[in-house]
């Protein structure tokens, strides 16, 4: 009788192998700190985790770059070479691994293998540069050899209308968990991972700081989408846990947190509203209009008050809290660039 090889029986264990290698090779080569010894996280300085980038290619342009770039964000070709790529060549391995397990199961079930997309979930504050983050692992993402179908959705089209916000006394918690529709991003997210042709996303419009009306981003089944927002990484309420709902977290494969300390993401805030002041809030039809005439000290002391009030506390209380939940930190420095990788052991 023949016998076969595990990689014969099972074509998604030779790549579960080599992530496997992989994180032992990390955990031999690297210097992981002794605090985090029992952590259950690698931690990486930057210049560890540049080594890991192995033969990835740069394939952005200078000028391509720049383009994916937020209000007063910084990125550079360095930070791409030295943090995006080998973020780029690990989801290569994992993406490639998931896709070969949902082939050993539909060759189990005697069935074709349905396009279920590869989701990506990145969380993180206002103005720390999740947004940069997220349309940057796009573009490289679809630069890869096989050319993957790429999308990316925000959390802000699923936000309560303002009306709706107003109704219910919550504009001052925009933002908040209690100020999205969960239930309505829940069902997009399922129609996606069930392989639905063709999804309809809700679009929001930074300028008018709302829902923007009878406007839909479709997405046709991605081979990955990426989903990026304030509070994804969020289990719920009690509440959630006791009936059992499914959580937007639930349908991630892999996540990332964008971190840095509160006291530089207030800096950055503070920063982003003053070029804002000279340059969107004075578009006629900015929602944020009554800002634009005011000084420096006035639009400092009013940004002050904003973060306060809002991002502060939605940092404090419903961000920072979901951190520890993500495979993979980036911990930002005052420069904007990455100072430290933790990567979740496996």
């Amino acid at each position: 009788m023949k016998s076969y090889r595990k990689d014969e029986l099972d074509p998604g264990y030779a790549l579960r192998f080599d992530l496997a290698r992989q994180t032992i090779i990390m955990q031999k080569d690297f210097s992981i700190r002794q605090s985090d010894h029992h952590s259950r996280y690698l931690v990486f300085s930057r210049e560890e985790w540049a080594r890991l980038r192995a033969s990835t290619p740069l394939t952005l342009s200078e000028e391509r770059l720049l383009s994916l770039r937020s209000l007063n964000d910084r990125i550079s070709l360095m930070e791409v070479e030295q943090i995006y790529l080998p973020l780029s060549r690990l989801l290569n391995l994992y993406v490639t691994a998931v896709q070969n397990l949902h082939t050993a199961t539909a060759t189990f079930l005697a069935r074709s293998a349905a396009q279920v997309p590869y989701v990506i979930g990145i969380a993180g504050s206002v103005a720390v540069g999740k947004s940069t983050t997220a349309r940057l692992l796009q573009a490289l993402l679809s630069d890869w050899p096989s050319r993957p179908h790429v999308e990316l959705i925000t959390t802000d089209g699923f936000l309560w209308p303002n009306r709706v916000l107003e109704e219910r006394n919550l504009m001052q918690q925009k933002g908040f968990p209690e100020s999205y529709d969960v239930k309505r991003l829940v069902r997009c997210l399922a129609a996606l991972k069930a392989g639905t042709p063709e999804v309809q996303v809700p679009m929001y419009s930074h300028l008018i700081y709302d829902i923007i009306p009878d406007q839909m981003q479709t997405i046709h089944q991605p081979d990955i989408l990426i989903v990026e927002g304030l509070n994804v990484l969020q289990t719920g309420d009690n509440q959630s846990r006791q009936h059992n709902r499914p959580f937007v977290s639930d349908f991630f494969d892999f996540t990332i947190y964008v971190d840095a300390e509160e006291k530089i993401i207030e800096h950055w805030y503070l920063e982003r509203f003053l070029t804002l002041r000279e340059t969107a809030f004075r578009d006629p039809s900015s929602y944020f209009k009554r800002y634009a005439d005011l000084s420096v000290d006035e639009a400092m002391a009013t940004a002050h008050s904003i973060w306060a009030a809002i991002n502060g506390p939605n940092l404090q209380e419903n961000i920072l809290p979901t951190r520890e939940r993500a495979q993979l930190i980036l911990r930002k420095g005052k420069d904007h660039f990455t100072e430290e990788v933790k990567l979740r052991k496996l």
